[in-house]
């Protein structure tokens, strides 16, 4: 399934910003948040609708409403925090999991070490985001372990993506919609993201 790359100009403009070394924790944050806002606007198109009556203060109507799915975002745990609110201001009514995994620094393999999704899971569209995809993974494995959950509707959501961790992801879940706000060039011998932001994680939460 061919990936959903972003060139919106607001999320073009704020990419800049979180790329630049210069930006602080606390901008970063923000940007972070205000992207996943506005990616999360692309990645709910195809939510479906379902026509209702109502009354306005003038007479009745008939609108739309988003009928019957129900959503779950999914952060990867650490970095993938950093998304969760921007995306809950568009769907406040989402039900959040986590999942923890780290790269080992050796290896370069993710490791799991916590894993909590909503006890409905699989009856919810689920929306996985981290805001990085480097090797692939994380984001294979967290998919993995939700799909044995009982979950068949999956998209994942990072802000950017090496085209390594594209391939990756595509061939493990070929059904899993992914949505990115930039696909960079390649990944480096230490398996960072080039130019990418560096570390998202020691960035959004100032450990580096």
């Amino acid at each position: 399934m061919k990936p959903f790359i972003m060139d919106h100009p607001l999320i073009k403009h704020k990419l800049t910003l979180i790329r630049d070394k210069n930006t602080g924790s606390k901008e970063f944050r923000e940007l972070i948040t205000e992207v996943a806002t506005l990616m999360c606007y692309e990645a709910t198109r195809d939510l479906p609708l379902e026509e209702i009556e109502i009354e306005t203060p003038i007479c009745k109507t008939k609108s739309h409403v988003i009928s019957g799915r129900k959503l779950a975002v999914v952060p990867i745990l650490r970095a993938g925090m950093g998304m969760v609110d921007g995306m809950m201001t568009l769907v406040p009514a989402a039900k959040i999991g986590h999942i923890g995994l780290y790269r080992d620094p050796e290896t370069h393999t993710p490791v799991e070490y916590y894993c909590k999704l909503p006890a409905d899971i699989s009856q919810r569209e689920v929306i996985v985001v981290d805001p990085m995809l480097a090797t692939g993974g994380s984001a294979v494995d967290a998919i993995r372990m939700i799909k044995e959950k009982g979950a068949k509707n999956i998209k994942f959501m990072c802000i950017i993506a090496a085209p390594e961790g594209l391939e990756a992801l595509t061939k493990a879940h070929p059904d899993v919609k992914i949505y990115c706000a930039s696909l960079d060039e390649k990944l480096n011998d230490d398996k960072y993201i080039i130019p990418g932001l560096g570390d998202a994680g020691d960035r959004i939460y100032g450990t580096k």
